[in-house]
């Protein structure tokens, strides 16, 4: 027995070295200290955005009343929804397969295939994070159930104290909280005892890109489930009152049938390959068996396109009119006027803060005063300004119809309705957010200027390069960065502006200024479909995320820095 214990001690001192317990004190001071600031981030980052997704998954108008799966996102996008949804499922499994690709070509050298028992212990690690997620899920409607129970009872700290321990302690509520517990201990020992016992140098970041795989793995399987099991309730509801079901889930319908078409294609082919009369029968009905079901699911007929909401897509389409409307005239000005005040002329000082002070009066005064200079009374400002030059007073902000719709009126000939372009209502939104933001751009390309060396513009003016030559090869280029970031965040801008718009907002303007980020305010606060609202969130957050890949793959691959 003396022994045993012994030979205990010493393998025991053998894996618990001075420098590997140093090493341990160190990462757990670094964890510690970091603790808070990953508390803070959970809090008020990742939990706000997964409460309103799970809001978004609700039927919730001033309470909530039951899970409705992707019925708001239906109603806002029509089925194309389904389809964004298969999509993500499938990116999500192309990147889990990604990720296992470049772990086993990083460990070929080093351990080989031998890495991929790590996969064990990284379902782990993936389960624990589920299984966190899995307790959460059950306990955000026992805690909001507790506002419908405290009503009945008297409003004391003691009663909501109760409540939250009755809302905690619910059986399915404590189960999950047990396995995650039980996991998450498992996981830790797990993780410990094979950065011991393996001893290889990269096994931590191995066991993390494991969990990582299967977390891209097991959303994408979960988002796919779920996304067929609401293509089958609307099979089922379309059969049931018999109607069409819609163009996307017969897409997605059409594509999940010919993945097994072709891997029977390809099984059918491989059969004359095979000298066993067993497997050769068995690759063959294995053949027939997926191309009969793919064709199942192929032969489906497209019905017609749903149309989905229909203030979505007016709102939508008032944000790109927004968004086209103001970025580009905003640069431009921006670039000119940082351009003039670079020459070092005389008041330039006293210019760069008149231009910079629209940016720093507060939005609401300067929206006000917007309002009552582009006032539909004939006695307005701008009206004013339009009838000594002989021009008819206009509307403004209570015109709905297009400005290219105006125009073409005044010439005396008509446009069809796709071409009328963004309300003269909007146009005044437009120069408001033009005047706004001019400033703070001019002094972002004033600081891109700077950084520009004198000694490649004299070297070019040396060459015979006059000014327009000057700013189109050297200036231009090299401010670059400074347009990409500015572009950037201008775009984002439009997309998620509401405080002007808001303000200017006219029931005559019959909701030609309402971009998307008001119509999520108006379904949230006026029509109190919270559900309903947040997935419209998540939406124009898809739509943001989109635009911004786009415009890195665009105009951030001509980007140039020096």
């Amino acid at each position: 027995m003396t022994n045993r214990l012994e030979a205990l001690k010493e393998k025991t001192v053998q894996y618990i070295t001075p420098r590997k317990l140093r090493f341990f004190k160190e990462s757990l001071t670094g964890y510690l200290f970091v603790a808070p600031a990953l508390i803070l981030i959970f809090m008020f980052g990742i939990f706000p955005v997964g409460f309103a997704l799970y809001v978004s998954l609700q039927k919730w108008k001033l309470k909530q009343t039951g899970f409705i799966g992707l019925t708001n996102y239906v109603r806002g996008m029509g089925n194309l929804s389904y389809a964004l949804f298969f999509v993500f499922g499938i990116g999500l499994l192309l990147v889990a397969i990604r990720q296992l690709i470049k772990i086993i070509k990083a460990a070929k050298e080093d351990q080989g295939l031998k890495v991929l028992w790590l996969a064990l212990p990284g379902m782990l690690h993936a389960a624990v994070i589920f299984a966190f997620f899995r307790f959460l899920w059950l306990q955000l409607p026992e805690f909001l159930a507790i506002a419908d129970k405290i009503r009945v009872l008297e409003k004391t700290r003691e009663n909501f104290m109760i409540l939250i321990r009755e809302a905690f302690h619910v059986e399915a509520v404590h189960s999950a909280w047990i396995d995650f517990r039980y996991t998450f201990l498992a996981a830790l020992v797990v993780g410990i005892l094979l950065v011991a016992i393996l001893k290889w140098k990269n096994i931590t970041t191995l066991q993390i890109k494991f969990m990582q795989f299967w977390l891209s793995l097991s959303a994408g399987a979960g988002l796919l489930w779920f996304t067929y099991s609401e293509i089958i309730n609307v099979y089922t509801l379309a059969l049931e009152e018999g109607t069409a079901p819609g163009i996307w889930p017969q897409v997605i319908t059409i594509l999940s049938g010919l993945i097994p078409m072709i891997l029977g294609f390809l099984l059918w082919n491989s059969a004359s390959n095979e000298y066993s009369n067993k497997r050769f029968w068995l690759k063959i009905f294995g053949a027939l068996t997926l191309l009969v079901g793919g064709w199942i699911l192929v032969g489906e007929i497209p019905a017609i396109v749903t149309a989905g909401d229909k203030d979505l897509w007016t709102g939508l389409k008032v944000t790109i009119f927004f968004s086209l409307g103001t970025v580009p005239f905003q640069l431009s000005i921006s670039m000119f006027l940082a351009l003039l005040l670079f020459q070092k002329l005389k008041g330039s000082g006293f210019f760069r803060m008149v231009f910079f002070l629209p940016y720093v009066t507060p939005f609401i005064a300067s929206a006000a005063v917007f309002k009552q200079m582009f006032s539909m009374r004939e006695t307005s400002p701008i009206n004013l300004i339009l009838r000594n030059l002989g021009l008819e007073a206009q509307m403004w902000l209570q015109e709905s119809k297009g400005i290219f719709e105006i125009l073409a009126e005044s010439g005396g000939f008509s446009i069809p309705a796709w071409a009328a372009g963004p309300s003269l209502a909007l146009c005044v939104i437009i120069l408001h957010s033009i005047w706004t933001y001019v400033g703070y751009d001019v002094v972002i390309y004033l600081a891109g200027l700077g950084n520009i060396p004198t000694e490649i513009k004299e070297a070019a003016q040396i060459d015979g390069a006059n000014r327009w030559d000057t700013f189109r090869h050297i200036t231009f280029p090299l401010l670059s960065p400074t347009t990409y970031f500015l572009s950037l965040i201008a775009i984002i801008g439009t997309f998620k502006a509401f405080a002007t718009l808001w303000v200017f907002r006219e029931s005559l303007a019959l909701g030609t200024t309402e971009t998307f980020s008001v119509v999520i305010f108006v379904e949230f606060f006026e029509k109190a479909r919270y559900g309903y609202a947040s997935a419209l969130a998540f939406i124009l957050f898809a739509l943001i995320l989109a635009i911004t890949f786009l415009n890195n793959r665009i105009q951030g691959s001509r980007v140039f820095y020096g």
